[in-house]
């Protein structure tokens, strides 16, 4: 089971037009709703594979209430914080070359009981033994060392917890020694205080953040696939995706196919492949749809136990 902590979710409503321009009306081609935060998009992924899940989510006002009738309708299951404040609403605007225009908003400002009882539901609700996945922005009011306590508190109960988080927040999480830990590059070059142009230079940083305490490091790479190190080496795995219509909650979708299969006690190597598989096949679908089984058909992934250290990477 796969059990996701989401501080700050979102409705997530993604429109596509012909080419974005500035100040002007726009009319879009189509349109969709769906419910977001990172964490919740692992839950609807591993949902829409056909596996166990549970969504862990703060909600409030009506958006709240729109939020949990999209989660039913996705099939997601869901424990409910009940909150003061409303469920923030993000726009993605998405062109037909695959350009994506995002627009977030802060989020309801989230008191001390509020902050404590999500994390006291999440630890509640998970097996021992299982996974425990948090993930996205904190929304104003939560402590930047948010991720840093869920980990502490999960280690108290023998939960296992992967942690997706970018800014403020991700060094306190890795200080507490998480299981997993998945940023983007960008986001690694941000933790670790400089560029990482090189594969190797990725590898460099995951390396020094294992053997600094976290358990695992997947890195998130776009088109270039995605790195994994471990205690056991380090592997690189690609796929080309048929064509690129959305990136929204692709890394999500890659998250919910690793867990997935670490928790089917398939080896690395082979749960990164099936991450990879999840994210590329997520990137051919609009706004922040995720896949289903049948969208995995004929998707082959590359996987390496010597990435090229020399490969510079696409921006």
């Amino acid at each position: 089971m796969i059990v996701t902590l989401t501080p700050n979710p979102s409705i997530d409503r993604a429109v596509t037009i012909d080419a974005l321009s500035r100040g002007a009306v726009q009319r879009a081609t189509s349109s969709r709703v769906d419910p977001g935060g990172k964490g919740l998009n692992v839950s609807r992924a591993v949902a829409a594979m056909g596996g166990d899940t549970l969504a862990v989510l703060p909600s409030g006002g009506l958006e709240g209430g729109m939020l949990e009738a999209l989660c039913r309708a996705a099939s997601v299951p869901v424990v409910v914080v009940p909150i003061a404040g409303s469920v923030r609403m993000n726009i993605s605007v998405l062109e037909p070359d695959g350009t994506t225009t995002k627009i977030n908003e802060p989020g309801p400002v989230l008191d001390a009981a509020e902050v404590d009882a999500l994390i006291e539901h999440a630890l509640a609700n998970v097996p021992a033994g299982a996974w425990l996945s948090g993930g996205g922005s904190l929304p104003p009011g939560a402590p930047t060392d948010f991720y840093g306590r869920l980990v502490r508190g999960a280690r108290e109960h023998g939960v296992r917890v992967a942690v997706d988080t970018s800014g403020a927040p991700l060094a306190p999480a890795v200080d507490a020694r998480p299981a997993l830990i998945k940023p983007n590059r960008e986001e690694l070059g941000e933790l670790v205080g400089r560029d990482l142009p090189t594969m190797g230079a990725v590898l460099d940083a995951a390396q020094a953040l294992q053997r600094g305490g976290v358990g695992m490091v997947a890195v998130s790479l776009g088109r270039d696939g995605a790195v994994l190190v471990t205690g056991e080496g380090a592997w690189h795995a690609n796929a080309v995706a048929s064509e690129v219509v959305s990136t929204v909650a692709a890394g999500d979708c890659m998250l919910a196919g690793f867990l997935s299969a670490l928790s089917a006690d398939r080896p690395a190597a082979d749960a990164l492949a099936e991450g990879v598989r999840w994210g590329t096949a997520a990137v051919a679908l609009p706004g922040s749809q995720v896949p289903t089984p049948a969208d995995l058909r004929d998707i082959h992934v590359a996987v390496t136990s010597a990435p090229d250290r020399e490969l510079a990477l696409a921006d």
